[in-house]
């Protein structure tokens, strides 16, 4: 490298006019006239504000050609006597602060490389963005205080650019941007971050700054957003394509199946037939759907022949008539069906490439046309798909810079960029641009380019152009559904202007980006930490209108309070570390914050739940965690009251409730939880016809408040919640005053014939149907559940819910533990067996009160001075007696029986407790079959409805 010289740096500063809606920077104040480091600056009000610290204009970076790791930085005015350039800047009059030139001339003897050309050069105290690193297509950084660097995507004509920021002294910042001019170069040539300058020659940067108020976010807003890195000169970008209805679904979108003609997945070849409609079926049940399915059948085929690419079209199998089919498939399906367009076609046989699609869009009735070997489109192009139809896309193979996205609404982050970056900063220079990453499904697992789409909120193209279809591409695809599913239920959110990326984290190497729109906002994460996370995370600020729900597992978020300031805990999944660096590292993670809108209780024991909205379209539930392939059903916003068993059989676990709004965008989501084996009530009661009498052998049980209290028998099988947990209403009914009779269901058989469907063990104490002598008044036993319903049915009666059973036998007193009251003189031993299992040993039951579990079967009635304050009798140690709640826990169902018999097994802990049980003891009759559960111990009394 020659003799270093100084530069000569001359400065020319202009003002700039006041812009309506705020202040804006009007001059840089230099620290001498050298004009080569500023310390104070002049917005458009006139005010001087004060920078934090000298700061020098800019910095730039120098090599040796094929030597980027021994890049040199200078810093302008402070290493100018080294620097192999001189730099000259002028400024120029603009509207929108202040816009110079930077010149670069190579004053050296050797060709040199320029590079990473940054405003006001590196610090660690600043957000600032420039090239790292040595990566023949992605280098371009993004550097924050306190984090590891960024790999970023910019616009493909602007890799080399700089931004940078500087905090003043009044609480304001200055943003500045600088891009290559490539026209300017002279003796030289341009590389994709570099430019080549032979000696001599020389090349121009453009320079822009402004002032910004609020987070370092904002100033990148104002630069790539609203300045749109000034691609377009700000205020004349023309909208007018992203205003045009028809084309406005694509920026909704997020699947695009692209396959070639000869994929098995199109048409199979050995069948001779069409294999869209299957794959269609496929993607339906698994991904939802697709929004597109493009058909590629050009390249590399095309030029075989003289065939030009439409007769390639036309020669498909059934011709342009089938793929119109097809297309109209496609449309049934809510999809939609493009086509390619490959404007080199230009040797095989001639035909007006335009006309040609004109034609083809028509006659297939394609939505979207892809532009094969570019970036942008054309008017003529544009031309040329509405006058075959409305409404078709132009999807460019490439990203369209900023100024060409004024001619298409579509494109793509080519593949070509392999381990692409993790942010694309073209998704906030325009939010409601469409972009797809293209992926290849064939060649590895990619995990990673399916989490950055849901990061950077935009679509992906699935390219099954390379063959390839591994044994993983069913889990890598159900990955992808869980993340078009979110993507899709909250698509306004991806094209808000308001997106703010990187938000601040307590964890580096874990991003977040947040997209608020109208009353949600939703946060996308993406986790590079093999173990996982599962730690407050980042800052929000949580009120009683609001809560915040995790997406991704479906969860009502978990927030830390940290000195005083609230974090949102995030659950991010591990993976191994043998993913790291490829394209199926890192997990995601999804949260929203929603407004309340929904209204939402569930009783567990009862298997009740209970919702409605104020607002919103419909409310879905989903009985386990949401997916394309779940189960789930859809109702109106008024009051819903659900038994889930009844609606959605034996899920159990989670049930997910979500709001809907308009274009089935989610608005709000409740999670409910319960533990698995959870018993839940499938018995309902039938009410009977209302007395207005006490018939014989009946008592008026009196209305009431009531108190559930219990004692529970061996917990391995987890017995039900208790129904209410508070004070509870219980009407006024009739209750027998003993147990069903031998004599009385004798008399219910004579008159209804009534015959089992099981027979098992049917009235297995009688002889021939007929009962012994000396058993008419006992209990009648062998006894299902469903016998017990139909003797009642015939009685006009029914059996009592577990409820009304104890408020009846307890005469509404929660603490009476036995119908004759507190009975200290029954002495209790507790023995603990295991974890679910507490014995407690009874001893002392006075024998003139009920039966004390001496194994003797005896007739009702005997036991008076064991009568009730209401006038019940037998309701310990008789039978066990049905109640009507029956429950199901997900795999067993069983019935609750109450009161203790007069049997008692002895000898082991492992027994059910016999013999007369506490008024609030509970204990499960397993069901298997009817003739399973025929017991000598199990009987059961009535209850009938009266007039309240």
């Amino acid at each position: 490298m020659g003799k270093f010289i100084s530069a000569f740096i001359a400065f020319f500063i202009c003002f700039s006019p006041l812009f309506s809606h705020s202040q804006h920077l009007q001059k840089l104040n230099f620290d001498s006239d050298k004009n080569e480091r500023f310390v104070q600056l002049t917005d458009s009000n006139g005010n001087t504000i004060d920078l934090n610290e000298v700061t020098p204009l800019f910095s730039y970076e120098v090599c040796s050609p094929g030597q980027p790791d021994q890049k040199q930085m200078y810093r302008v005015g402070t290493d100018n006597g080294n620097s192999p350039f001189s730099t000259q800047i002028k400024f120029q009059e603009y509207e929108f602060g202040a816009k110079g030139t930077i010149i670069f001339k190579n004053k050296s003897s050797d060709t040199l490389w320029l590079t990473n050309v940054l405003p006001f050069g590196p610090d660690e105290k600043s957000v600032y963005i420039t090239g790292k690193g040595d990566h023949g297509l992605s280098r371009t950084y993004l550097f924050r205080p306190g984090y590891e660097a960024v790999n970023v995507i910019v616009p493909d004509n602007a890799w080399e650019l700089g931004y940078n920021e500087r905090e003043l002294k009044d609480g304001r910042k200055m943003c500045a941007l600088t891009r290559r001019d490539r026209e300017s170069i002279t003796n030289g040539s341009r590389r994709r971050f570099e430019t080549v300058l032979y000696p001599g020659g020389s090349v121009a940067y453009t320079f822009y700054a402004d002032l910004f108020e609020g987070d370092w976010q904002e100033g990148l807003r104002l630069m790539f957003q609203e300045r749109m890195l000034y691609d377009v000169e700000p205020g004349t970008f023309n909208n007018t394509f992203f205003e045009r209805d028809d084309l406005a679904w694509i920026r909704h979108s997020y699947l695009n199946q692209a396959m070639m003609a000869w994929d098995h997945n199109f048409y199979d070849a050995e069948a001779g037939k069409y294999t869209l409609p299957e794959f269609i079926e496929m993607n339906n049940k698994v991904l939802g759907g697709a929004e597109i399915y493009g058909l590629w059948p050009t390249w590399p085929t095309l030029g075989l022949d003289q065939r030009n690419q439409w007769d390639l079209f036309r020669t498909m199998p059934s011709g342009i008539e089938k793929l119109n089919s097809l297309s109209k498939l496609s449309h049934q399906n809510n999809s939609h069906f493009f086509i390619a367009f490959n404007p080199w076609d230009t040797s095989t046989r001639s035909e007006d490439p335009y006309k040609g699609m004109s034609k083809m869009v028509k006659d297939i009735d394609a939505d979207g046309v892809v532009l094969d070997c570019s970036g942008a489109s054309s008017e003529q192009l544009r031309n040329a798909a509405d006058k075959g139809k409305k409404g078709v896309v132009m999807y460019s193979e490439g990203m369209a810079v900023p100024k060409d996205m004024q001619g298409i609404v579509s494109g793509r982050v080519h593949n070509a960029l392999y381990h692409c970056p993790m942010l694309n900063l073209n998704k906030l220079i325009k939010p409601d641009f469409a972009i797809f990453r293209v992926v290849e499904v064939g060649k590895e697992r990619i995990k990673r380019e399916y989490n950055l789409s849901l990061f950077n909120g935009y679509g992906t193209e699935n390219n099954l152009y390379s063959p390839g279809r591994p044994y993983w591409l069913d889990e890598q695809w159900e990955y992808l559904a869980q993340i078009l599913m979110i993507q899709r239920e909250n698509a306004f959110n991806f094209t808000d202007f308001d997106f703010t990326p990187l938000i601040p984290t307590l964890l580096d190497n874990v991003y977040v980006n947040k997209w608020p729109h109208k009353d949600k906002t939703i946060y996308t994460i993406y986790n590079l930490r093999p173990e996982g996370v599962f730690d407050p995370l980042f800052e929000v600020s949580p009120d009683d209108d609001s809560h915040f729900v995790d997406l991704w597992n479906h969860e009502e978020a978990d927030l830390a309070k940290i000195d005083g300031k609230h974090y949102l805990k995030a659950d991010l999944d591990a993976f191994s570390k043998k993913w790291l660096g490829s394209n199926n590292e890192g997990s995601v993670g999804v949260v929203a914050r929603f407004k309340r809108q929904l209204n939402t209780s569930f009783n567990l024991p009862t298997d009740e739940l209970r919702f409605s909205a104020n607002s919103g379209k419909y409310i879905r539930v989903w009985a386990g965690m949401p997916s394309y392939q779940g189960t789930f059903k859809d109702y109106s916003t008024h009051q819903q009251i659900l038994r889930l068993l009844s609606d959605f059989g034996r899920s159990e676990g989670k049930f997910v409730v979500q709001l809907f709004g308009n274009e089935n965008q989610l608005i709000d989501e409740n999670i409910i939880n319960f533990p698995a084996a959870s018993a839940r009530l499938i018995g309902t009661v039938q009410s009977t016809e209302n007395s207005k009498s006490v018939p014989e052998g009946m008592v008026k049980i009196p209305a009431g408040t009531f108190l559930l209290k219990e004692k529970l028998g061996d917990s391995f099988i987890p017995y039900p919640e208790k129904l209410y947990s508070d004070s509870i209403q219980v009407n006024a009914f009739l209750m027998d005053i003993h147990p069903v009779t031998n004599a009385q269901f004798k008399t219910f058989l004579d008159e209804t014939r009534y015959k089992p469907a099981d027979l098992e063990h049917f009235l297995k104490h009688w002889k021939d149907r007929n009962i012994k002598t000396g058993d008419e008044n006992k209990p009648v036993i062998y006894v299902s559940y469903e016998d017990a319903q139909a003797y009642a049915s015939w009685a006009g009666k029914r059996l009592p819910t577990e409820t009304e059973w104890q408020y009846a036998a307890q005469a509404g007193e929660p603490d009476r533990e036995w119908p004759w009251g507190k009975d200290n003189n029954i002495q209790k031993e507790s023995v603990f067996v295991t974890n679910t299992l507490t014995v407690e040993n009874l001893q002392g039951v006075d024998s003139t009160l009920c039966n004390p579990g001496d194994g003797k079967y005896e007739a009702v009635g005997q036991y008076t001075k064991g009568v009730n304050p209401w006038g019940l009798e037998d309701l310990v140690g008789s039978v066990w007696q049905l109640t009507n709640d029956v429950y199901d826990n997900g795999s067993y169902n069983f019935i609750m029986i109450k009161g203790g018999s007069y049997f008692k097994a002895k000898d082991s802990w492992w027994y059910v407790r016999g013999g007369p049980q506490p008024l609030t003891y509970r204990q499960k009759l397993l069901r298997v079959s009817q003739g399973f559960e025929r017991n000598a111990t199990v009987g059961f009394r009535c209850v009938k409805d009266v007039i309240h």
